[in-house]
């Protein structure tokens, strides 16, 4: 899976350069042309422009939104307010001050501006940032009401340094758009280079995307760095470069939908749910269905009663675990509750003691609780039925950024080399790459079993 994905990296490294000096050819050829640097009166098309940003924008924005709802990354929510914040300045003083077929006031260019920096700063950090944020909904109306009191105040203060030339309606040109195309022009490079990194670091066919559209962008300011000119009424080069740069953007979020990239959690639920079913309970009623059926056969009670109260124990068991993992999954429970009272159950007879050690710090989405939640659950079966161990250690802890679940025993161990997989060990393997982990194995004889996943990312 490693080498795969650095083939695929490599790949698109490769094409991301090939596209990096085709622009920057042209941005050159661009550069050293006079007779190329025109701006084309066309307000019809430039309110085209700005129509699809905005309407991309906004997509992006929501999209970003309800995936920060189900997964509570901190990516995201940056992602959200950046796209938030170009949607709404485009909207506000881009769109708007214009339709009633006038040019575009100076204040409303210079906040068009600054709502474009105030964006490309929060993206920009967005493929710096890890971790996730609990209190989901209360971060959003928090990062919503920062955006909106942020572009607010940038349209005040500007409207106030520009009172004298308020009633201006000639296009914003000169040395000051230099620097503020020269500025966007560096943010969309800290998010080229960011999303670059997370692309090769985790794989995301989503950071990919977007990357490319970071790169689009950079070079669309590059061009207005210059042509240093914002209206309502002219279209420059570097807008058909940003208009890609949004429609590469909404290819990428449509491909993350498809492959179900926001919806995982909720659109697996249900093929979760008969999973457990199927690999706890269902087996242990069909014991006892089994036992009961000897008993209608003529099976002796003395020799049936016993296995019957074994199974039947066993099921009630079994259906509390069940309990408390789909509870924790559904999110009625603490995780760190949920497991500790799992092990409560699991040690009541004294048979086996067990150290469970849980970072406070780590977090775990929906879907990765109840799948940590199986993995240690049968790594403790098999450390109680097969190793013939005294003791276990579990920990769910944080090293280096990755979050790392163990479970290590003192049991009899094996030699990997002869050994063969059993369905557990299958399963649970199965289990860490449905929620984009790695499973390792470590085992000798006579020096116990340890088993390491390493989950996703945040």
């Amino acid at each position: 899976m490693e080498h795969s994905q650095t083939q695929s990296y490599r790949s698109w490294l490769v094409g991301e350069l090939l596209v990096v000096g085709l622009l920057a050819s042209a941005t050159a050829l661009f550069a050293s042309s006079q007779s190329l640097q025109s701006a084309y009166a066309l307000p019809e098309a430039r309110l085209a422009f700005d129509s699809t940003v905005a309407v991309v924008a906004v997509i992006v924005a929501v999209l970003a939104t309800v995936r920060f709802r189900v997964d509570g990354r901190t990516l995201d929510l940056l992602l959200a307010g950046g796209f938030w914040s170009i949607s709404l300045g485009t909207v506000a003083f881009g769109l708007i001050p214009v339709l009633g077929g006038g040019p575009l006031p100076a204040p409303a260019a210079w906040s068009l501006i600054a709502s474009r920096l105030l964006g490309g700063a929060l993206i920009a950090a967005a493929p710096f940032t890890e971790g996730r944020l609990q209190s989901r909904r209360k971060w959003l109306v928090v990062a919503g009401a920062g955006v909106a009191w942020a572009l607010a105040g940038c349209a005040f203060l500007i409207h106030e340094w520009n009172a004298d030339v308020a009633a201006s309606l000639e296009p914003v040109e000169g040395s000051r758009v230099v620097l503020a195309a020269a500025l966007l022009a560096f943010l969309w490079l800290v998010a080229l280079v960011g999303f670059a990194l997370r692309y090769r670091r985790c794989g995301r066919d989503l950071d990919s995307w977007i990357c490319l559209a970071a790169t689009l962008a950079f070079f669309a300011e590059l061009h207005l760095v210059i042509t240093p000119i914002v209206s309502g009424d002219y279209v420059l080069e570097g807008d058909f470069l940003r208009l890609l740069a949004y429609g590469i953007l909404l290819v990428g979020v449509w491909r993350a939908i498809a492959d179900a990239e926001f919806g995982r959690a909720v659109a697996d639920e249900r093929a979760r749910v008969a999973r457990e079913i199927h690999d706890g309970l269902a087996q242990y009623l069909f014991a006892i269905s089994t036992q009961v059926s000897m008993l209608e056969s003529g099976a002796s009670l003395e020799q049936v009663l016993p296995r019957l109260k074994q199974a039947s124990t066993a099921a009630q068991r079994e259906a509390r675990f069940a309990v408390l993992a789909l509870s924790t999954a559904a999110g009625t429970a603490r995780f760190d509750a949920a497991l500790r009272r799992y092990v409560d159950v699991l040690t009541a007879d004294g048979e086996l003691e067990v150290e469970l050690e849980v970072d406070p710090a780590v977090r775990l989405a929906p879907d990765e609780q109840i799948e940590v939640f199986r993995i240690v659950q049968e790594g403790l079966g098999n450390a109680r039925r097969h190793a013939g161990a005294h003791h276990v250690n579990v920990a769910i802890s944080q090293h280096n950024g990755r979050r790392i679940v163990t479970v290590s025993d003192d049991g009899v161990g094996f030699a990997q080399e002869t050994a063969t997989s059993g369905q557990g060990l299958e399963n649970m393997r199965l289990r860490a790459e449905a929620i984009e982990g790695r499973l390792r194995l470590l085992s000798a004889p006579g020096r116990g079993t340890a088993i390491e996943v390493v989950l996703r990312p945040t």
